[in-house]
């Protein structure tokens, strides 16, 4: 069987070192532990920090996106509905009775054409 790369190994190689210390009798000097990975822990930190990061500015991004489907639902039901009065009326019974009180009537004979020469 052989040994995997990556995370798993560099786990197995550590946890081999940290068990033959142990083993051995030999004291563990964590300072000397901590200040021989100190880079490695720094990494580990900055990719916590920016997988935080990630999933906030994700989250973030779903609440704007569902805010403005919200919107758009609301804005779709006011067009609807402005374009069913504006249906309404422009029906030519509807113009008829909005503009009989202005003293307007309907036209019962067609309109007639002037004709200028040229």
């Amino acid at each position: 069987m052989t040994k995997s790369k990556g995370i798993s190994g560099l786990a197995n190689y550590w946890l081999y070192r940290l068990k033959s210390l142990i083993l051995s009798g030999q004291e563990v000097d964590e300072r000397a532990l901590i200040a021989n990975n100190l880079r490695y822990i720094f990494f580990l930190a900055f990719i916590a920090i920016i997988y935080i990061a990630n999933t906030r500015l994700a989250e973030r991004n779903m609440r704007q996106i569902n805010t403005l489907e919200k919107e758009l639902k609301e804005l779709r039901w006011q067009y609807i509905t402005a374009k069913t009065k504006l249906m309404t009326r422009s029906k030519q019974t509807e113009v008829v009775r909005l503009v009989t009180p202005l003293g307007l009537e309907e036209l019962k004979e067609p309109p007639k054409k002037i004709v200028m020469p040229r």
